[in-house]
Order: structure tokens, then sequence, then C-alpha cells
């Protein structure tokens, strides 16, 4: 074994090594979600609506680039996780390497594409004459900066699935500080109004990846990163993205969703109610937060127990997760149904906005927790290597329910049709994850009781 180092997956109870890596990846998440949270305040209140809007159409773009660095950054860590609870160090390096390599080409492309249709780009994600330019200028200065945005997910994601869990989390807090700082100074300051707010977050993500890169050159971390694993080996880059796919299926679900949302919302209520939905992505990202957190901890312990065929581990942290994610989706459920409004009013004034924005918000949330079974369900099958599992219960909320329904509610609901969409979707997406993972635990079970048997215990 080429590193020696202790690997704190290795020998720590679970319910206490959930908390361990949930814990500063919840911190790390937070400030990390703050770049666009952050944005969407001083935009709200020094730009106005329009602002709001158009963040809200720049959201997919946003949302593909997280994509990339999440299917790479996924398919690396569930396989780095079970190489390294098997003992395969140079196959575990491999994999970062072409993980690293993967993302730079693929994130390259969309930058590439992104800026040379920039204006047909925008209009097809649903640009009014009246948000274009706010949007036009806000998105060139993203796609300019996707790399770091890409990479800040890839590299964070990377460093948790061997059992690092503070780095990324001290990472994000340093990009998310600069970025807020940053917002402060070019959009109050020197007035640069939208134009400044993607300048600081592009800041903030660069000086984020910086800090990664340095923490897998100081000679710190548990894997080495090697020039020559950066060339692609094919059997790793297949097990890469046969799991790390699911991940971008449900990136592209979600930006595919909210540019018909977006649409539908322009073509039903105008830019008000596109401005309404900005605030919404805004908002939902700090109410799964803790949910989506306790699968980032629960990934790396299942990757690294199923490599060690440790099968009592897998289904303990598996039953914990479950619990602890749906009890945060059960308090976001109550405080964004019963009381939308002061969430809703730091973002805006507006008190047309804030009304239309409460309004739906009580109906996209009324089965958000359900969400949480939803998540932990997903990341088992990531981090199992159970690639059709991962891709289907991953993608279906997004691509498989919500689409259909945008499209088909409003014919008869208008705007209610768009916001009843998303707890429909939910329970679906609740039902068939129910429906996947319940054969997936009497099979870790099975594969328990034979290795007992095997090994006389």
């Amino acid at each position: 074994m080429e590193n020696h180092k202790k690997n704190i997956l290795n020998d720590d109870h679970v319910g206490r090594l959930l908390l361990k890596l949930s814990l500063p990846a919840f911190i790390g998440m937070f400030v990390m979600t703050l770049y666009n949270v952050v944005d969407t305040i001083f935009i709200g209140h020094f730009v106005g609506p329009l602002g709001i809007a158009a963040l809200a159409i720049v959201f997919p773009i946003q949302m593909l680039a997280v994509g990339i660095g999440h299917m790479t950054g996924v398919g690396g860590a569930s396989l780095i996780s079970r190489l390294i609870g098997g003992g395969e160090i140079q196959g575990a390096q491999r994999s970062l390497g072409n993980a690293v390599s993967s993302t730079f080409i693929l994130s390259g492309a969309i930058m590439v594409v992104g800026l040379i249709w920039l204006d047909p780009c925008l209009g097809l994600l649903g640009a009014s004459d009246a948000i274009l330019p706010y949007a036009r200028e806000y998105m060139r200065i993203i796609l300019v900066g996707l790399f770091f945005q890409t990479f800040a997910m890839l590299l964070s994601t990377l460093i948790r699935a061997e059992g690092n869990a503070r780095i990324p989390m001290i990472g994000m807090i340093i990009g998310a500080v600069l970025n807020t700082a940053l917002d402060a100074v070019f959009i109050i300051v020197l007035d640069m109004g939208i134009r400044g707010a993607a300048l600081a977050t592009v800041i903030g993500e660069a000086v984020s990846v910086a800090f990664f890169v340095r923490y897998y050159f100081s000679g710190k971390n548990y894997l080495r990163f090697k020039t020559r694993n950066l060339m692609f080996h094919w059997p790793t880059l297949r097990q890469i993205f046969a799991i790390g796919i699911a991940a971008f299926g449900m990136a592209v679900g979600t930006s595919l969703s909210a540019i018909f949302v977006n649409r539908i919302c322009l073509f039903y209520s105008g830019d008000l109610a596109v401005s309404a939905f900005g605030i919404f992505t805004r908002i939902v990202m700090f109410a799964l937060m803790p949910g989506m957190v306790i699968g980032m901890g629960l990934q790396p312990i299942i990757g690294f127990n199923y490599g060690a065929k440790r099968f009592d581990r897998i289904l303990k942290a598996i039953s914990i997760s479950i619990c602890v994610s749906t009890l945060f989706c059960m308090v976001s459920f109550v405080l964004m149904c019963f009381f939308p409004e002061p969430f809703i009013k730091i973002f805006t004034s507006d008190a047309d906005l804030v009304a239309l924005t409460s309004y739906g918000m009580r109906r996209l949330f009324s089965a958000v927790y359900l969400v949480g079974f939803v998540i932990v369900g997903a990341t088992v099958f990531q981090a199992l290597g159970k690639a059709v599992q991962s891709f289907v219960t991953s993608i279906s909320r997004a691509t498989l329910f919500l689409i259909p329904l945008v499209f088909i509610l409003p014919r008869f609901l208008k705007l209610d049709g768009v916001w009843l969409s998303f707890p429909l979707a939910d329970l679906l997406t609740f039902l068939m994850t129910l429906t996947f993972l319940i054969p997936q635990l009497r099979q870790l079970r099975k594969e328990k009781r034979q290795h007992q048997q095997e090994s006389g215990g």
C-alpha cells in the first residue's frame, strides 16, 4: 500500500463518523450556497426585480456547470472511496487524475459554446427584452469563470471522498466570505450592478480552487496528485461516468425544468413571476441543504465500507441518514409553508414580488418533507456503484416528473399549475426511490449474512 496514513473511514463509530463528515460539509455547503444567495440579496435591493429575474434566467447554465463538477466528482468519489476501502491506492490516485482532466475538457466546451452563442442561449432560456441586458452582462462573466465553478465542486467532492471534510469546508468559507465582501464593494461602492455580482462570484470561486489545489500539493492529503494520472484511462473513465452520469442527469434535468418554468412563468404572469421563481431557487438551496449534506457525509462511509465488506456499518449509516435528513426536511416544510415572508424579504422589499413569491412557496414546499428520503436513496446507489438505479433515482424528479407536469398542469391551472408541479414531482420521486431502495437494502442484508458465514462470524 503506497500511503500508510490512517484514514478516519476505517475506525470510527458510524453515527459519530456521519456527524464528523456531515457537519463540515454543511458549513462548507452553507457558505458555498451564499455565492448565489448573496448575489441575489444585493441585486434584489440595489438593482431590482429585473436583476433577480436575470439570475433566474442564467441559473440553468450555472446548474449545468455544477453538474459537470458533480458528475466527475460524485463518480470519482464513489470509485475512490471503494478503492481506498479495498486498499487499491494507485487506482484511487488514477481516478483522481482522470476526474480532473475530464472536468477541464467538459468545462471548456460549455464555456466556448456559451460565449459564441450568448444571446441565442439567453433567448432559449426565456429572457424577455427587459431581462436580456441584465442576463447578458451576468452570464458573460460567469461563462469566462466557468472553470472555477466546476473545479470548486469537483475538488471539494474528491477531497471529501478520502475522509477529509475539513479542507472542503475551509476552502468554501474562504471563497464565500470573499464573494460577500466583493459584492458589497463592486455593487454598492463601485456601482457595477449585476456585473459586479458576477465578478465577485468568479473571484471567490477562483480563490477556493487555488486553496484546494494547494492542498493536493501540500503532502498532507491522503492521495497523491500525479500528472501521469491525467492521461485518460478508459476503464477508469467508464466507471467514473457510469456513476457520475446520474449526478449530471440530475443537473441537466434541473436546468431544463428551470428553463421551462421560467418560460411558462413569463407566459402566464410576466417578468414578476420569473423573479419569484428566482427567489424560490435560492431559498430551496438552504431548505434542502441539511438533507443534502447528510448524503455527502454518507457517501464515503458507504463506499469505503462496501469495499471493505462491512455491511452492518452500511445498513446502520443508511438508517441514521434517512431519519436525520427527513427530520430536517420536516423543519423546512413547517418554516416555508407557514412562515415564508421573512425569508422572502431578505431578497426584496417589493410588495408585489413578496406577495407572489409567498403564495407560490406555500405550494412549492407542500411535500418537501419527502425529499430527505429521496436524497439518501440516490446517495446509496451512487456510493455502491449501482449505475442504473443511481441514474433513474437522480433524474426522475426533474426529468421524468417535473418537466411533464409543468407542461400539463398550467394548461388547466395557469400559474398555480407551475407551483403545484413541484410537490407532485416530490411525491412521485419518493415512491420511485422507495421502489428501488427496498430491494437494495434486502440485498445488503443478504450479502451481510453471506460474508458472516464465509468469515465464520
